[in-house]
């Protein structure tokens, strides 16, 4: 059964260990994204149509937004993952764009500097740190990775920003108020477009599906909700749409990879 061993909030982003052995849908996260194999057998994670094995000795980095998943190859005991999430903004340094955090390569190797940094960072993570710790940590983490992905990449795309108003205008209705029961139809209507020609437009926009995109939208919320109030699950997942609990527990399943209550269980903040 896939579980949570750890789970840190900060300003940073997002720090896990998690126990993983069911696959994920495809989702995609506004922060960038670093998945570390720590023990276990190998996973397939596939990204953006691409698929790519890892296993302790290579690094998977998604870049905001990028759509992915998770397939393991152990579907009984499964494998130990190390995940961050880091937020853009905390990434960037002080007066540059968010859209500086863009990983050169999706895999790369685990030098042996590196590996010992994911280790060790792995191991801070499951010992409760304090933030400080975490902190320095995960910045010498996710630098290292960082300059490691380009080292001999050949793509220095920057990501194209949202030009068309119709799509910001799309992107402001699905983030005022997100949820389930939000039909994208509606969100189309309102920005001028047919149905074909919003979903089209959207994805040449932004790279992800308006569906995909709402979906990272309510997970955002999930999360938030589940660490920062002691609101109940049933209640969470009725203030983002869902019908029944099981409904939301079934959504969250399958792009976080556990149910809300396991999660919640793990899950601490770390504040200042």
């Amino acid at each position: 059964m896939s579980r949570a061993l750890a789970v840190f909030h900060g300003r940073f982003g997002r720090a896990t260990v998690y126990q993983l052995n069911r696959p994920f849908n495809v989702h995609a996260h506004r922060e960038g994204h670093l998945i570390f194999h720590v023990g276990g057998t190998p996973a397939q994670i596939d990204v953006s149509e691409q698929r790519w094995l890892l296993k302790d000795d290579t690094v998977v980095a998604v870049n905001p937004w990028e759509p992915h998943n998770f397939l393991p190859t152990d579907m009984d005991h499964g494998a130990i993952f190390f995940v961050l999430y880091v937020n853009a903004e905390w990434f960037a340094p002080q007066g540059a764009s968010a859209q500086d955090l863009r990983f050169g390569r999706t895999f790369f190797p685990r030098t042996e500097a590196l590996d010992r940094l994911i280790r060790r960072t792995a191991a801070l993570v499951c010992g409760a740190p304090s933030l400080r710790s975490l902190d320095s940590e995960l910045r010498q983490l996710i630098d290292s990775c960082y300059e490691e992905s380009w080292q001999t990449a050949q793509d220095a795309r920057a990501a194209a920003a949202v030009t068309d108003f119709r799509v910001r205008k799309s992107i402001k209705l699905m983030s005022e108020s997100p949820g389930a029961e939000i039909e994208l139809d509606a969100i189309a209507r309102e920005a001028g477009l047919s149905r074909p020609h919003f979903y089209r437009l959207f994805r040449t926009q932004t790279g992800v599906t308006p569906h995909l995109y709402m979906n990272t939208l309510i997970m955002e919320q999930a999360l938030d909700a589940l660490v920062a109030t002691e609101a109940p699950i049933a209640d969470i997942g009725f203030d983002l749409g869902f019908s029944s609990q099981s409904g939301f527990t079934r959504f969250f399943a399958a792009n976080v990879g556990m149910a809300p209550t396991d999660y919640r269980r793990a899950a601490k903040v770390l504040r200042p």
